[in-house]
């Protein structure tokens, strides 16, 4: 079996020191040669990485949301894992509704002093890591209703990633919050957070 290929002189050529005449097809004299460095098969398939950015990498391609829905904020959040918004493109389209499964929670409306404690006993039953995202005025800053029953932040209870501001917000809006703590997630030093922690608690 012989090996047949063509040198291609357009180069030289427009240098002016070929004429087309002058392009060949020529015999390989050893039809075994084989490049075995640029054909190899593990070449094109080996990423070289931080083990930091691998995990991050698999944690913001999938974050499945917990839905805290309180009030009318929620109806958006339903309207964003719809089709037509599809936040299935970034991972997220598992809604779960059991705090175990779930590690992102979306607080959505008014949290009311009574509402408080059950968002913060279902933040605290979420495995680590976890993140929070304050969706819509009420849930950020308490919106419209500065009286006596009604929560001020829920930035007050528990740690918060994103804000999203709106009344309600659209689920474009969610979707930008969404995408904002994904590019938190890439930056963040997972095994050294990790390791930190364990330090912690063995001590």
């Amino acid at each position: 079996m012989v090996k047949i290929f063509t040198i291609d002189l357009r180069g030289c050529r427009r240098a002016g020191k070929v004429r087309p005449s002058q392009q060949r097809t020529m015999v390989s004299p050893s039809p075994t040669t084989v490049h075995t460095a640029y054909d190899s098969k593990i070449e094109g398939n080996v990423i070289i990485t931080r083990v930091d950015a691998a995990i991050n990498w698999m944690r913001k391609n999938s974050l499945w949301p917990m839905p805290m829905g309180l009030a009318c904020c929620a109806i958006e959040l339903m309207a964003t894992a719809s089709s037509r918004f599809d936040i299935s493109r970034f991972g997220m389209e598992v809604m779960r509704f059991s705090p175990r499964q779930a590690d992102v929670l979306i607080v959505s409306g008014t949290v009311t002093y009574k509402m408080a404690l059950a968002v913060k006993r279902i933040w605290d039953q979420m495995p680590e890591p976890k993140w929070c995202i304050a969706m819509g005025a009420c849930a950020s800053s308490g919106g419209m209703y500065r009286s006596y029953a009604v929560l001020q932040g829920i930035d007050q209870l528990i740690p918060v990633d994103v804000y999203i501001s709106g009344c309600p917000p659209r689920p474009e809006a969610l979707i930008e919050g969404l995408m904002k703590l994904q590019t938190k997630i890439e930056g963040e030093h997972s095994t050294m957070d990790q390791k930190r922690t364990f330090l912690d608690e063995i001590a």
